[in-house]
């Protein structure tokens, strides 16, 4: 069994972001109960419950982890259940969180060759000792198996494939195509459990739906993807920036070729949207388009969702005002709700 921790959901900077003052930052930073705040988007994975993979190191990853029991040091005086981290694109949102491993724990870091790179290139990753903390390419479309931080096979093994997108936005060059973007530069992964085939899929970013990617999808358990904003053109509309989403290369929730509409006929199981930006409406509980993603079967990931593959029910603990859960899942909204399916739903408050 698979069981998957969502660590954060946010987009880069955040939710609420540090200089956002649009109605749905004040709203979390008010404590609104429809506009949970939360870190930048992360999972961690984990077949046993003791050795945990995190997938993205996002810049908040020394609270995502503070805030989640599991990945706690467990044993001796200084330790980490985590045993590596798989970066699936070079953009600060994915690395910068690295460097608050630095303190001389072993554990390896996972990406493609041209990710691996910009940690090559930047010196500042040095701080992490490659005896201690070794690279481990992911080559794309070739299954690897992760390892725990003494070199034994963890059980799981893991995927990287080609994601429509472009390369981390200080590496842009503007006189290339695509802006220099090769492939590589921004990957989807599979997690597969060994001994049982369970298995899912981690897209934090998607310019577009491909065949090959539509494909792999089909009939999946589970998908985390790419929800960075809900109109292509909503952070141009709100004065919250020049950019399409498009042009930073993410595909829409909605319109005629955006996610919901792409996913209609793939037959996943369960379908849930992280890397959320703040000018998002979806974030907002209460929203329209929030009431239509959930119509058509989508979830909003939360930090402290728990997931397991296969599904036998799911724990969210977040700062909210009520817990709520329906149809085997659970939605925490707003002071600190904590809700389990087919065990309690119970709620308490600071």
């Amino acid at each position: 069994m698979l069981r998957i921790l969502v660590l954060g959901a946010a987009a880069g900077g955040g939710f609420p972001q540090w200089n956002c003052n649009c109605g749905a930052c004040r709203k979390a930073r008010a404590g609104d109960a429809d506009a949970v705040s939360s870190h930048q988007a992360s999972v961690a994975v984990s077949r046993d419950g003791e050795h945990w993979f995190v997938l993205n190191a996002a810049p908040d990853l020394r609270q995502q982890i503070n805030d989640t029991p599991a990945l706690h040091p467990k044993h001796g005086l200084r330790g980490s259940p985590i045993a590596g981290v798989v970066v699936t694109n070079g953009d600060v949102d994915a690395v910068a969180g690295l460097l608050n491993l630095r303190e001389g724990t072993p554990f390896s870091v996972y990406g493609h060759e041209r990710v691996l790179r910009v940690l090559r290139d930047n010196s500042i990753f040095n701080v992490l000792d490659r005896e201690l903390v070794p690279r481990r390419e992911l080559p794309l479309g070739r299954a690897v198996p992760l390892l725990l931080a003494d070199g034994k096979p963890s059980g799981l093994t893991i995927e990287a494939f080609a994601v429509p997108g472009k390369v981390a936005l200080y590496l842009e060059d503007p006189a290339k195509k695509g802006y220099g973007s090769e492939p590589g530069d921004t990957v989807g992964l599979h997690i597969r459990e060994d001994e049982s085939g369970d298995s899912f899929f981690f897209i934090s970013s998607c310019a577009h739906m491909t065949p090959d990617i539509a494909a792999r999808l089909q009939g999946a358990s589970l998908v985390f993807f790419d929800g960075t904003l809900w109109a292509d053109d909503e952070m141009i509309k709100a004065g919250m920036g020049s950019k399409t989403g498009a042009r930073m290369g993410h595909m829409s929730m909605s319109g005629s070729e955006g996610t919901i509409a792409a996913f209609r006929d793939l037959n996943v199981a369960r379908k849930v949207f992280v890397h959320i930006n703040n000018s998002n409406p979806a974030l907002l509980s209460d929203s329209p388009e929030r009431r239509e993603l959930e119509a058509q079967g989508w979830e909003v990931g939360v930090a402290g969702m728990e997931i397991t593959v296969p599904d036998t029910g799911v724990r969210v603990a977040a700062t909210a005002g009520r817990a709520h859960a329906a149809g085997g899942h659970a939605r925490a909204t707003g002071g600190r709700a904590e809700a389990r399916i087919g065990i309690t739903v119970r709620q308490t408050r600071r």
